[in-house]
């Protein structure tokens, strides 16, 4: 069977894990901050702080940004649900934005358009750099800027992508535009710790407030005994323990290979789809991004080809291959309904209604798109 995504745990990952349990250190300890030191100096950042999951990233940043009751965050529909629960987890609303139907990103136009539904103020954008394409992100900055509003770029699916602005290539994560970037390292992103998140930043400040916040809000005064603590404001245990820290170390300086292999992998996907247009096609990647694709999403023309989704994600799991959806549209969930009522955002529909995600991840050999694609065409009759 090949799943839509999953790890690529090596002999060096198991080793670099072994050494962290033999270690002095479990959590808290040393593995922690080298971790946080080189991935910052991979993306770019100044400042990495690591945490327990991409979700406790996103919260992490609505606590450092002193979002709360009565502010407004921007959220594209189209994203995982912790992208709006981390505003209500804070006690902030969540403004869904709409997204362009052929990228699923949003855009300019779709947050121009969000900022004037908004009924208070807008503290923070969060823009969804989703299956690693890259968002326009001079235009929301300059957006966000002139709202009073923060841009936090949610990033999981992103590590390793470039975006090229004016003529200069940027990697996102180096948080030139934003105040910071979140990532996750669940098992189906582009590295692993199993669980695990990070987030950077180039404040010195919010750096300093999102380790303390991350391990129950405690600070420890200059002069003080040894033994002393004090917790000005709650926090939460949000740490990340050495021994995925090890991993990370490991899986880290894998990237550029992890990442080259997703671009051949996703190229060839290229190719591959090109006849089944246009009952098929790859979701658009914009001009500006270098992606390297956590997911390969494709739109499918289901009326057209007379099978339903659910059709033919059963005929492709019969053929051996694994599929997905990414995402339902946020703003469709119970929860969010109840709060807000119906939201007209035609293009997150439309994304939602044709996109499927194929099998891509570094560890699938160059035979098996070809594998994925021809079964894709049987399942849909084409």
């Amino acid at each position: 069977m090949l799943p839509y995504g999953r790890q690529t745990i090596e002999d060096d990952d198991i080793a670099a894990v072994v050494a962290a349990l033999k270690a002095d250190f479990l959590t808290t300890g040393p593995t922690v901050a080298a971790f946080e030191d080189a991935f910052a100096a991979k993306v770019g950042a100044a400042h990495a702080v690591a945490c327990a999951n991409g979700t406790a990233a996103l919260h992490l940043a609505m606590l450092a940004l002193g979002i709360g009751p009565g502010d407004r965050v921007v959220v594209p529909a189209i994203t995982f649900l912790a992208t709006a629960n981390c505003a209500r987890y804070v006690g902030a609303e969540v403004m869904f934005a709409d997204v362009d139907p052929t990228t699923g990103l949003i855009t300019p136009d779709t947050l121009r358009d969000a900022l004037a539904r908004a009924d208070g103020p807008v503290k923070a954008v969060l823009p969804v750099h989703l299956r690693g394409d890259a968002c326009e992100l001079p235009a929301l900055e300059a957006l966000a800027r002139d709202a009073g509003a923060v841009l936090v770029e949610d990033a999981p699916h992103a590590l390793g992508t470039t975006a090229t602005f004016g003529n200069v290539t940027e990697m996102i994560g180096d948080v030139r535009r934003s105040a910071m970037a979140t990532f996750s390292f669940h098992p189906v992103k582009t590295i692993a710790t199993g669980e695990g998140g990070m987030i950077t930043t180039n404040d010195e400040g919010v750096a300093q407030r999102l380790r303390t916040l991350r391990s129950h809000g405690m600070v420890r005064p200059e002069g003080c005994e040894p033994w002393w603590y004090e917790m000005p404001e709650p926090g939460f245990n949000y740490r990340l323990p050495d021994i995925l820290c090890a991993l990370g170390l490991s899986q880290l300086a894998k990237l550029d290979r992890f990442a080259a292999r997703r671009r051949a992998l996703a190229a060839a996907y290229g190719e591959a789809l090109a006849p089944l247009a246009p009952h098929v096609v790859q979701a658009a990647s914009p001009a500006w991004s270098d992606p390297v694709l956590h997911l390969m999403s494709v739109l499918i023309d289901f009326e057209a080809a007379g099978r339903t989704r659910l059709e033919v994600v059963e005929a492709l799991k019969a053929r051996g291959v694994g599929s997905q959806v990414h995402y339902i549209p946020v703003s469709r969930q119970p929860y969010y309904v109840e709060r807000y009522g119906p939201q007209d955002l035609p293009g997150a529909e439309a994304w939602y209604a044709r996109c499927l995600s194929l099998p891509l991840y570094p560890g699938m050999a160059d035979d098996d798109v070809g594998v994925v694609v021809t079964a894709l065409a049987e399942a849909l009759g084409l």
